[in-house]
């Protein structure tokens, strides 16, 4: 069962975080078979200057509108298989939530 923690800009429109969330769950259920049915996404808005990361770290331009997320699952997926997970979410998300790829964020954690 992942959890997942999305740190969105405050001002995130209710309907383009649940354009997030549900992007980021079809990429789960789709790159790494997920059971539909587990769904646990905690989204919580940041005020500007309470997230900081840098604008080009490894030569990627963000904005200001960067979506951070923090994925905690169990171990045992192929390095295939989050390459594949990390490419849907970034589409899902641009197509789903207009979220441009470069302002996602994404922190995988294994237990």
């Amino acid at each position: 069962m992942p959890c997942i923690r999305t740190p969105v800009p405050q001002d995130t429109p209710a309907a383009t975080r649940t354009a997030i969330v549900q992007g980021v769950h079809q990429a789960l259920v789709d790159s790494i078979g997920m059971p539909p049915d587990e769904l646990f996404n905690l989204v919580a808005g940041y005020a500007p200057g309470e997230f900081a990361c840098s604008r080009t770290f490894n030569g990627v331009a963000r904005s200001d509108r960067v979506v951070v997320l923090e994925i905690t699952l169990r171990r045992g997926r192929s390095d295939a298989m989050k390459r594949a997970l990390y490419a849907a979410i970034a589409h899902n998300l641009h197509t789903l939530a207009g979220v441009a790829p470069a302002d996602g964020f994404i922190f995988l954690h294994e237990n």
